[in-house]
């Protein structure tokens, strides 16, 4: 019999790559991708587990499961440095925070 792709193995490996590469907005981007990867993986990994000899791609789950769990830890520590700035600062003092940077690097 031939083997057959696991469904989704591709999926998941963009899914966990999104995810790393959005961390950086405000967290929330990147949070969604990665939980949907990692839900995507494990089942999956479920699937491959009840008969591997006919499914193949199970490294691209692997790695998309890895990544997303990477992405996941990233942002949500992005998310919560977010919350933290607002609620310490507020709006007010991030929109100082970056006229100062443009001043700085600008000139």
């Amino acid at each position: 019999m031939e083997k057959q792709k696991l469904p989704n193995s591709t999926l998941i490996l963009v899914f966990g790559i999104i995810s790393i590469v959005t961390c950086c907005c405000y967290g929330v981007l990147g949070l969604i991708f990665g939980v949907i990867a990692l839900i995507l993986a494990n089942k999956a990994t479920k699937l491959y587990m009840e008969s591997p000899e006919n499914y193949e791609g199970y490294n691209n789950v692997k790695t998309g499961k890895i990544l997303a769990i990477i992405g996941i830890i990233l942002n949500v520590l992005y998310l919560g440095y977010t919350i933290f700035l607002f609620s310490t600062i507020g709006m007010e003092g991030i929109q100082e925070m970056q006229e100062q940077l443009l001043e700085q690097y600008g000139q």
